[in-house]
């Protein structure tokens, strides 16, 4: 499956493309459009007692017209609403011409119960607030109750941003074209969208290349290529070793969670850099995992120059305050005090992104030396605010927007969390996770999220990639493991997910 997301920009520029090469022209798309749509009403709803079809006067309301036809031809009871007439010379106009429905006004749309509507007003597109008789047939829509199916995206939803404009449909099917929409994977407006059906209207994947789009739903086929699978020879240094800061005596729990989810993740060897205070609780619960007293940045720069850690988490359960800045940017100066040997990423969560609320630049700033390891931060909403303030109250900014211009200022992979989670990279790459799981909504939850996130940077998977993988390993165990799950659970319910992508990454690789 593709796994590339089109803006409505990019998908116009697409439109154009296909039809500059050929041998489709525009018309030759939209009926293609159109095929697609009908196909899906005929194949959903065969004993639909009568069909809607509501069309706008843009390329939309074209696939509408087209729609409208094919159901008629296939002895369908079809109703035809619109809202404007299509430009003419328009293939919009060319589709209506050769619709032989009598249209009404959308004003007067009056559907029946048992019927189902077909939204092909505005899609993808729409840019201000659905209103007027739109607006209105959406509230009717709702009242009796009916399936809707929505052309390319339920008019109503941002295709940008999956924001509602004014009133949006909330559709039983949506039919997209070539790829999907950011719309479709952000919240609200993914919970408008129904089930998604990806149509091939004869767009390529050489057209696509050619658009070049920087955003992608986060499933397995981005990253796969990228996952750590261990070599015949390799032994546990060769694995990689991460480092997770615990914070005090009553607060260690945390970081044991992200240190076993980064061993379940793949790490060789895991360390637990304990305060001197927290020793004897850390003991008391840890096995497989190492433990090593670090109080200071001394005593850091002692555990680097000796065991030679690729990846660190900092901030689960660990206080807020100096410290936690101390370490922070030792470990991402580590490069230029000469102790640096390897250290492939800080994953900074929690408390350590809180700490520097007061002094974002001071960390950003740091991040930015070209020899600093790479900096992956987990923020969720209220984090994210705290450290990109202006950023977060930017209105007219799209989560992914956000979570892209942050990463930028930061030079930093940053996580945006949420349902609809964006992972953004500083070179304008983001990728949007659709698997999230309300299970997950748990105390602990993140702290495993940031260990699986260092334990596979601690295998040199690159930090976009293993943010991405982690973000959709993470929810993926949580939705397998479902009601009942708390954090605990969560890093051997890694276990069979990471099997299928290792055997997958096998088969790729022998392929």
């Amino acid at each position: 499956m593709h796994h590339e997301l089109l803006s409505p920009a990019e998908m116009a520029e697409a439109d154009r493309l296909a039809i500059a090469t050929g041998p489709l022209d525009g018309i030759g798309l939209m009926l293609r459009a159109g095929e697609a749509v009908a196909a899906v009403v005929l194949a959903r709803y065969p004993a639909a007692s009568r069909v809607h079809v509501l069309c706008g006067p843009g390329n939309n309301g074209g696939d509408g017209y087209v729609v409208a036809r094919l159901l008629q031809e296939s002895g369908v009871d079809v109703a035809l609403w619109v809202s404007g007439e299509p430009r003419a010379g328009s293939d919009a106009a060319i589709a209506a011409a050769e619709c032989s429905l009598a249209p009404r006004p959308l004003a007067e749309f009056a559907p029946e119960d048992g019927s189902i509507v077909v939204d092909a007003l505005y899609g993808a597109g729409l840019s201000k607030p659905l209103s007027g008789d739109a607006a209105s047939a959406v509230r009717i829509v709702k009242k009796f109750n009916l399936p809707v199916i929505a052309v390319d995206l339920p008019s109503g939803v941002s295709g940008d941003s999956g924001d509602i404009l004014g009133a949006a449909f909330r559709a039983a099917v949506t039919v997209t074209f070539a790829r999907r929409k950011p719309g479709h994977l952000l919240l609200p407006g993914r919970k408008r969208c129904g089930e998604i059906v990806v149509a091939d209207i004869g767009i390529g994947d050489a057209i696509i290349d050619q658009v070049a789009p920087r955003t992608f739903e986060n499933k397995p086929a981005f990253w796969l290529s990228h996952l750590p699978v261990p070599a015949v020879d390799a032994h546990k240094y060769k694995r990689g070793h991460a480092g997770v800061f615990s914070g005090g005596p009553s607060a260690t729990g945390a970081a044991r969670l992200s240190a076993l989810a980064a061993a379940r993740a793949g790490a060789g060897a895991v360390t637990v850099l304990s305060p001197a205070n927290a020793m004897q609780v850390n003991a008391a619960h840890l096995t497989s995992i190492m433990l090593r007293r670090t109080d200071t940045v001394a005593d850091l720069n002692d555990f680097v120059s000796e065991r030679r850690p690729s990846a660190f988490v900092l901030g689960p359960g660990f206080g807020v305050g100096e410290r936690t800045r101390e370490l922070a940017l030792a470990i991402l100066g580590a490069g230029r005090q000469g102790t640096a040997v390897g250290i492939d990423g800080l994953v900074l969560d929690a408390d350590g992104i809180t700490s520097f609320r007061d002094a974002p630049e001071t960390l950003f700033e740091a991040a930015r030396h070209p020899d600093a390891p790479a900096l992956v931060m987990t923020p969720h909403e209220g984090e994210f605010g705290r450290l990109f303030a202006d950023i977060a109250a930017d209105e007219n900014l799209s989560k992914l927007a956000r979570a892209r211009t942050a990463s930028a200022r930061a030079n930093a992979v940053v996580i945006y969390k949420g349902a609809d989670t964006v992972i953004a990279a500083p070179n304008g790459l983001a990728a949007i996770n659709g698997n999230g799981a309300p299970w997950l909504a748990t105390a602990g939850s993140g702290d495993v999220l940031a260990g699986i996130i260092a334990g596979l940077l601690a295998q040199g998977m690159p930090a976009f990639e293993a943010a991405a993988a982690a973000v959709w390993i993470h929810a993926e165990a949580g939705s397998r493991f479902g009601p009942g799950l708390i954090a605990e659970d969560l890093p051997l319910a890694l276990v069979p997910v990471l099997r299928e992508l290792v055997a997958a990454r096998q088969a790729e690789a022998v392929a």
